[in-house]
């Protein structure tokens, strides 16, 4: 039976944290023919691939992802032995990896993950970036998990699944005056009132658009933005009324400083986790998803 070589873990968890073999060999202070040798044998002694060679870059296979996930636990426990001993805390032993649409609310994002983020024997990793960037992270294996406002487009259903978090109404905000006027008038007011709206590759933008105009109504139109922090700004900053789902806002409709002037019956905003089949699944994701579908 083969013996794990740590030797060898370590240099393929360097490779893997440098991005490329020179890199990797210049760190370590060794020549880049050694590196691979070792790579190699690493490789022979875990009977797989860990890097998918058919591509210039190094991408990790699925075995390659969870031999990583199990070397960055093995060097954390070694971590944490170290700071028992030393009589500091340590914590952290699994990783949950997680790509989040940079549009997405943040406080979705942060009551989604409170189980996970509170759990201390999981650090969680969190990357914003677009939709596109984070289907190719997760197909590569760095992600486990994408949340995103949208279901994964047909043309992807084979590889990417989508679970459906949340369902969640989209109303109009305004600034704490407001609530001193009189009743706001749905949507009359809005020929009158400034308004700042998700920008036009949202799909709440989108259902609002259409609304207005079978209204005949064309709203005025402050500000747009793609991004649900700005949108929280300047709702907050400002006296515009803003378009977003009340968890955006939750902390300002709690305190008063914001006030929900209506609830549009018709446009809601989805909440879909992401993830990619495979054989050797983060375990706490696995946790993680069956909790929300309870």
């Amino acid at each position: 039976m083969n013996q794990l070589n740590y030797h060898h873990l370590r240099y393929f968890h360097a490779i893997v944290r440098e991005g490329t073999l020179t890199r990797a060999a210049e760190r370590l202070h060794v020549s880049q023919s050694a590196l691979s040798i070792q790579l190699k044998k690493l490789e022979e002694s875990l009977g797989c691939a860990l890097f998918d060679r058919q591509h210039k870059s190094l991408s990790l296979t699925e075995e390659g992802r969870m031999v990583l996930n199990y070397a960055e636990t093995i060097f954390k426990t070694g971590e944490e032995m170290l700071a028992t001993l030393q009589n500091r805390s340590g914590r952290y032993r699994n990783v949950l990896r997680v790509g989040a649409v940079s549009t997405l609310s943040k406080n979705f994002q942060m009551s989604f993950l409170r189980e996970a983020l509170d759990d201390i024997e999981v650090g969680v990793i969190i990357h914003s970036s677009s939709i596109r960037e984070l289907y190719g992270q997760l197909r590569s294996h760095t992600l486990d998990l994408v949340l995103s406002n949208s279901p994964v487009p047909r043309d992807n259903e084979r590889l990417l699944r989508s679970q459906l978090l949340d369902d969640q109404a989209v109303s109009l905000i305004g600034h704490k005056h407001f609530k001193k006027r009189r009743a706001f008038r749905f949507p009359e007011d809005l020929r009158d009132i400034p308004m700042v709206l998700p920008s036009m590759e949202s799909n709440i933008r989108a259902r609002f658009d259409l609304l207005m105009e079978k209204a005949g109504i064309a709203p005025l139109i402050a500000a747009e933005a793609d991004d649900m922090a700005m949108l929280r700004l300047i709702a907050r900053e400002t006296e515009v009324i803003a378009l977003v789902p009340p968890v955006v806002v939750q902390d300002e409709l709690k305190s008063g400083e914001l006030v929900e002037l209506y609830q549009i019956p018709d446009i809601h905003e989805t909440f879909y986790a992401v993830t990619v089949a495979r054989r050797y699944p983060n375990p706490y994701l696995k946790k993680l998803l069956k909790d929300t579908s309870d």
